[in-house]
């Protein structure tokens, strides 16, 4: 049974969600979840619930909570007894597979980068996030672990992105494409130029720059950038997506045909919306650490919190690192 330690302080609206959705992941899937907090308050929710195994969930203490606006480095070093620090520390002793936070995502890299170190062949770890496309989804890494890479680093994405999504979403030879402002070789600046000529190196299937359009047309399953271009990215594509569901919805409902018509299709925009829903994805790995870490929206809901945990254990049952460290060690040259 795979055991996923996780952060049940995290998140805008913990620890309520976090304990409902770890009680429904516990339903649905072979799991054991160490839920890491303030023993007596977590204790307090569970006894709210009494229909699911007791057995599968261990309540450990933990007696200081990381906020949001802490600085990470900071709260990692100062805080050792937080959620986030004791959840990590339960993977390193080998007590837990995996771990889970919709907490601050800086303290959830920091803490995991610190005290799992990295794979063998990786500098830097990338928050790898999925996206719907047209034909299927996209994946984007750094989605914001690391803002000031180096292209080097672009690089291990590339091979970490293309890893993931062979094994997790099952795809052999992945396309990888590096996000920039113009398809041609000449474009973008000497970082990206040299990010190019390493990927275009590589043994990784890589096609070349690829521009924003790309990441929802289809074109291109894996698509490398930097971890602020790719957070912005990111909050942008949720917010469109939400804009969208909006107006549609204001539109639908201002008259009474098209109340009629929203009856009717109803079905349909269910499904529209269970494809663009962010909680679908639960979480996003965190490549290149020695470890299984799901890195979880802030506001998270509980279905979000039960698909990270599905999530966390899949990737612990199909040995991603393992085929990350595989990638790394060809040192990704063709010649």
């Amino acid at each position: 049974m795979v055991k996923v330690a996780v952060d049940a302080m995290g998140g805008d609206y913990a620890p309520k969600v976090v304990i409902e959705g770890v009680i429904e992941a516990i339903r649905r899937f072979d799991v054991f979840v160490y839920l890491v907090g303030p023993s007596d308050l977590l204790k307090a929710e569970l006894a709210k619930r009494k229909k699911f195994d007791h057995s599968r969930v261990e309540i450990v203490h933990a007696d200081e909570i990381v906020e949001m606006c802490e600085p990470p480095a900071a709260a990692i070093r100062k805080k050792r007894n937080s959620s986030i620090n004791i959840g990590i520390s339960l993977c390193k002793e080998g007590k837990a597979d995996a771990f889970f936070s919709a907490g601050n995502t800086g303290a959830a890299v920091c803490g995991a980068t610190l005290k799992l170190g990295l794979l063998e062949g990786i500098e830097r770890p990338g928050i790898a996030i999925v996206l719907p496309n047209l034909v299927g989804v996209s994946l984007i890494i750094d989605a914001g672990a690391n803002i000031d890479p180096k292209p080097m680093h672009l690089l291990q994405y590339g091979l970490m992105g293309s890893a993931y999504y062979e094994q997790i979403l099952g795809k052999a030879k992945p396309s990888v494409g590096l996000l920039n402002v113009g398809e041609e070789e000449s474009k973008g600046t000497e970082f990206m130029k040299e990010a190019y000529q390493l990927l275009e190196q590589s043994s990784v299937n890589f096609i070349g720059n690829v521009e924003g359009k790309d990441i929802f047309s289809g074109n291109c399953d894996v698509i490398v950038c930097d971890g602020f271009v790719g957070n912005v990215t990111l909050k942008v594509s949720e917010s469109i997506s939400e804009t969208i569901a909006y107006f549609l919805r204001k539109e639908l409902l201002s008259s009474i045909w098209g109340k009629l018509g929203y009856l009717l299709a109803r079905p349909c925009f269910k499904r529209f919306k269970k494809q663009i829903d962010y909680s679908e994805y639960g979480g996003a790995p965190l490549l290149g650490v020695d470890g299984v870490v799901i890195i979880g929206h802030g506001r998270s809901n509980a279905k979000a919190v039960m698909n990270a945990i599905r999530f966390a254990k899949e990737e612990v049952e199909r040995h991603i690192n393992e085929s990350i460290t595989e990638q790394a060690k060809k040192l990704l040259v063709k010649a």
